[in-house]
């Protein structure tokens, strides 16, 4: 079976998980890495033993590659999209937030429409075995009608975390916890809930120097008329504490923890009788915040590309997050409710510091 061949394009801390799934594919082959940081690139060339690069454009002018995976800072995601949609034809597998503004979100799936290049946005959690159980319910209707769907992420990032990197918890590039750590879980509240109404938001930064949040909350209400809460925070001392979600119905409630959303805590219907759960078999015991869903999404991605399966996580489903996360934001910064019926796109988000 001939493979898929993938290129890493930024080396830092998310460029480990999709090392490790490429690499445990066998329709998968890493051929290149790069990153504007030459130490970091080399390290992670030499590990998987692939040639190394500091600039992009030059790997993509000597390399056969088929894929190329962005694993940049979320400001610089929709350049880098577009660049090698435009300039080089290839598929794109991006990490969350796709982008952190929507003119750029509409950049970047326009261009690889254009291009003939299949834009793919990372959403791992999607494909934890609990989760994936959970949507089922909600596609056969098992809950009746929504009540309520909360999501808690309770992690911790030390001041360190943030020194780490110069554009980390910045306006610019990266955003704080509702853009980047909680980005997976507001994206499974409206994959389950439904399409948000209105937002209401608060955000502080309470232990660390950075320009965005370090904690959010909010309360939202869907076009079902269902109900939502966000807590997010990374707060949480000494160490990670959950990555949770719970959906409550007319005719049933789940709960899904662990640190990584990967654990089912409750299941239970008035219908139960019928198909008796048993738990254990929705449990799994990743390492790390991150779970074990990159191998199943990047699986599903090869399938969409060389079998027509399909696309995953496209990227105007990716943008339905980024829409749910920027109301947050602008929610927060206005201090009122905001409905994401109305114009969006004035948030600090994506933005300079002072713009």
């Amino acid at each position: 079976m001939e493979k898929l061949r993938f290129a890493l394009l930024g080396c830092g801390r998310i460029s480990k998980k999709h090392a490790e799934a490429l690499t445990a594919l066998d329709e998968a082959q890493i051929v290149a890495v790069c990153d504007v940081d030459q130490a970091r690139a080399e390290k992670l060339g030499n590990k998987l033993k692939v040639p190394f690069y500091v600039d992009y454009d030059d790997m993509l002018a000597k390399e056969a590659i088929d894929v190329v995976n962005i694993l940049t800072p979320s400001g610089l995601h929709a350049k880098h999209t577009t660049d090698v949609a435009v300039k080089y034809k290839k598929h794109i597998v991006c990490e969350k937030p796709m982008a952190l503004t929507l003119s750029d979100a509409d950049r970047m799936i326009e261009a690889c429409k254009k291009n003939g290049a299949h834009l793919f946005v990372v959403k791992q959690n999607r494909y934890n075995l609990p989760v994936m159980k959970l949507k089922e319910a909600v596609i056969a209707k098992r809950f009746g009608k929504m009540v309520l769907g909360t999501v808690r992420v309770r992690w911790m990032r030390d001041q360190n975390y943030y020194d780490q990197d110069a554009w980390r918890g910045t306006w610019a590039l990266d955003g704080g916890v509702f853009a980047n750590q909680a980005a997976h879980h507001i994206d499974l509240l409206q994959w389950v809930m439904g399409e948000p109404e209105e937002v209401s938001a608060h955000i502080t930064s309470r232990l660390v120097n950075i320009e965005a949040e370090d904690t959010g909350v909010a309360a939202i209400k869907f076009k079902n008329g269902a109900l939502g809460v966000i807590e997010a925070t990374t707060a949480t001392r000494p160490k990670n504490l959950e990555g949770s979600i719970s959906v409550l119905g007319e005719k049933g409630t789940v709960e899904i923890g662990g640190f990584a959303v990967n654990e089912m805590k409750l299941w239970e219907f008035s219908d139960d009788e019928k198909d008796k759960e048993n738990l254990s078999e929705f449990k799994e015991n990743p390492p790390n915040v991150y779970g074990f869903g990159h191998i199943r999404y990047l699986k599903d991605v090869i399938d969409c590309i060389k079998n027509g399966k399909g696309n995953p996580v496209d990227g105007k489903e990716g943008r339905k997050s980024l829409k749910f996360i920027i109301s947050l934001y602008e929610s927060a910064e206005k201090g009122n409710p905001v409905r994401l019926s109305k114009a969006l796109g004035h948030s600090k988000l994506g933005k300079l510091s002072g713009k």
